[in-house]
């Protein structure tokens, strides 16, 4: 018999951070939660990212998760908003590293070609695949749909992941 995981998606952003939690138990997955949390944005940017790591920290005391999955950082054009997402995407492997968890990163073009198929899905897409692969969800955000595909992406490779993480701490 599997052991069922729970897994948090995080979908890092400075202004919103999506969040997601699904179990996995073999290939089928249950929907647990998501939500979308909100800085300040009239605030000091070091107080924003307090807001999101206590905040981010609240949902993994709740929920304790067994494992993690963070969107890896596209750059675009806009160096200085692409350092302000990655500041928000440090607390949010921060958070499920202080919590002793193991955080996985995945490319946004994997996770919408393992929930979608396609990787250059757009938030509708993925939005509505969610729904079909989750039937209970109902997302709050199109950040937390993102988070509940970054979730999904992890549970369906995580047996490779976790297998070459074990093989090199072993070499």
């Amino acid at each position: 018999m599997t052991q069922a995981i729970r897994i948090i998606g995080i979908d890092p952003g400075l202004r919103h951070t999506g969040w997601g939690i699904v179990t996995a138990e073999g290939t089928r997955l249950s929907y647990v939660a998501d939500g979308t949390i909100k800085s300040d944005a009239t605030s000091l940017l070091s107080d924003r990212l307090m807001q999101l790591h206590e905040k981010l920290s609240e949902v993994v005391s709740g929920y304790e998760p067994d494992e993690a999955a963070v969107e890896e950082t596209f750059v675009n054009k806009d160096a200085r908003a692409t350092l302000k997402l990655g500041q928000a995407r440090g607390i949010a492997m921060l958070v499920p590293a202080q919590a002793g968890l193991r955080v996985a990163e995945y490319a946004p073009n994997l996770v919408k070609k393992t929930v979608v198929g396609a990787g250059h899905a757009d938030k509708h897409q993925i939005q509505a695949m969610v729904k079909i692969l989750l039937p209970k969800c109902t997302p709050n955000s199109a950040d937390s749909a993102d988070a509940l595909a970054i979730a999904i992406c992890h549970a369906q490779h995580r047996g490779p992941a976790s297998l070459a993480a074990a093989l090199k701490a072993a070499g």
